[in-house]
């Protein structure tokens, strides 16, 4: 395959210079049609399916006018003046930045940018690793698939992003290590300025430790099993030795790059306290396991299969790393619904080279020789230009890109009745809608509740749980945390309740939302 692989990239190199920077790559097209779908199509209002956007906006736009990330919670009724970890600021810096200067579009134009990324540099990753263009191609798709589950315009996307590069300089520089220690040792220094990023953008910086902590295992048992009798394994032992050692000095470097925080050595306490809280993540939707009748979900399941085969066939031919990368990949998918992308990338990234079709290889080898010499990547550029200024141009309804929250999903109409009569008292609401009260009433009225469940807290959460199942002493949630209006779901069953007491009457009501008002003279 490399002699094929040399011999392929040595004729590449006699298609005019031109033509290698103007034609765009498999990786290109890939990027380009993903970005475009994203920006052009209805994909654009699915990326705003969770309100919780609505208050990392308004976070970011805090932080621009106060020039200080926020110690303290100033959305809701309930939480005002209590500690909150704004953990992921820089990136609600970010978006409420774009918010202000060009609407929801410009939110939506850099999660469709990043979303592109991702699976262009996922199939470009695959090809330099020597998998097959039609395996990558397929593998991609089904990463790309089974991530659908969680489009949306939040933080997790750039974690993504993170992963992807992060496992790619272990990958490559362990694959180097012997050959090329130089090339090696540049690359794994990137890692703790990531870190700096990553740790203030989004939770899931704990993945890039649990890689640094694999592949640092991999090189650990490399050096202590290599053998004395033959210099090549003396010289892998010694490559695995000075890997091992600088793999050490990377995860303290990184460790300490991660205490670089606005809330320092009290991040990991607070994400502790939040993800071993039982009923939390027994709770929360996107914590649990997930739901194998759904298409993104089958399609991880495939991925899982397909691992699995892969291993039983040419599990050999893995390093331990890609062993304990999959063992990873496939309990965090399995554990949670919201790990799915990330687990897919991982699985991916693995098992391609070892997914291969024999009677493929000439092609691919060929194929895969001019998807390197076409190095311009002169298109993507354009449509990163040409998607920013529509994005930036005008969000009439006429103009081509025009993102909105969508009202079927969201309680639009409810709101914007809301601001016509300039109401100011706390509102209730379920607390996946609390994000886009946030976005559509800060300041002029607070929510009770919205979806940053690390804020609010277990004892906080099982009074709401059995206010909205309507559970034994469900009253006592209302009288708590006293709301002058109740915004809820037409089908919820909280909403049929309501509507029979005497003591709320329906403000307001439209086919997506009901609006409560207590009646006077109830407390």
């Amino acid at each position: 395959m490399a002699d094929g692989y040399r011999s392929s990239s040595d004729n590449a190199a006699l298609t005019p210079a031109w033509l290698r920077w103007a034609m765009p790559s498999a990786a290109d097209l890939i990027f380009m049609v993903l970005l475009a779908a994203l920006v052009f199509t209805p994909l654009s209002v699915r990326l705003l399916g969770d309100a919780g956007i609505g208050w990392h906006i308004r976070t970011g736009q805090q932080i621009i006018a106060t020039h200080a990330v926020p110690s303290m919670d100033s959305f809701s009724s309930t939480m005002t003046g209590q500690k909150w970890f704004a953990w992921e600021w820089l990136y609600d810096l970010l978006v409420g930045q774009l918010e202000s200067s060009f609407g929801l579009n410009g939110v939506v134009w850099l999660t469709a940018l990043v979303i592109a990324s991702v699976f262009a540099a996922c199939f470009t990753h695959l090809l330099r690793r020597g998998t097959n263009l039609f395996i990558a191609v397929v593998l991609t798709l089904l990463a790309l698939s089974a991530s659908m589950i969680h489009f949306l315009a939040r933080p997790h996307v750039v974690s993504w992003l993170f992963t992807l590069i992060w496992f790619a300089i272990l990958n490559s520089s362990e694959q180097r290590a012997r050959s090329a220690p130089a090339a090696f040792a540049r690359a794994i220094w990137a890692l703790p300025f990531l870190m700096l990023l990553w740790v203030n953008i989004h939770g899931a910086f704990l993945v890039g430790f649990v890689l640094l902590a694999i592949f640092w295992l991999t090189a650990l048992q490399s050096w202590l099993s290599a053998k004395s009798d033959r210099i090549e394994e003396v010289l892998d032992g010694i490559a695995a030795k000075r890997r091992a050692r600088d793999l050490t000095l990377v995860g303290i470097l990184s460790l300490a790059a991660s205490f670089v925080n606005p809330y320092g050595w009290n991040l990991y306490g607070h994400i502790y306290k939040y993800l071993s809280s039982r009923f939390l993540m027994d709770h929360i939707e996107e914590f649990q396991s997930p739901d194998f009748h759904r298409i993104a979900q089958k399609c991880f399941l495939v991925l899982l299969l397909i691992a699995l085969a892969a291993l039983a066939v040419r599990g050999r031919q893995l390093r331990l790393s890609g062993v304990l990368t999959v063992l990873f990949a496939a309990y965090a998918g399995l554990y949670a619904s919201r790990n799915i992308p990330i687990s897919s990338l991982l699985l991916v990234m693995v098992i391609g080279p070892l997914a291969s079709i024999p009677f493929a290889q000439e092609f691919s080898g060929r194929m895969v020789a001019l998807e390197s010499a076409l190095h311009g990547h002169l298109w993507p550029l354009v449509a990163i230009m040409f998607t920013f200024l529509v994005a930036s141009g005008g969000h009439g309804s006429n103009s081509l890109m025009s993102v909105h929250f969508d009202p079927t999903r969201m309680p639009v109409r409810a709101v914007d009745g809301f601001e016509r009569r300039g109401i100011s008292g706390p509102v209730l609401a379920p607390d996946y809608w609390g994000g886009y009260l946030i976005y559509r009433m800060y300041p002029h009225a607070k929510v009770v509740v919205d979806d940053r469940h690390d804020l609010y807290g277990e004892e906080f959460f099982r009074s709401y749980v059995k206010m909205i199942r309507l559970e034994p002493g469900w009253e006592q949630f209302l009288a708590d945390h006293p709301a002058s209006f109740v915004l809820l779901p037409r089908d919820a069953a909280l909403t049929s309740m309501l509507l029979a007491s005497p003591n709320w009457k329906q403000f307001y009501g439209d086919d997506v939302a009901i609006v409560f008002q207590k009646r006077a003279g109830d407390k």
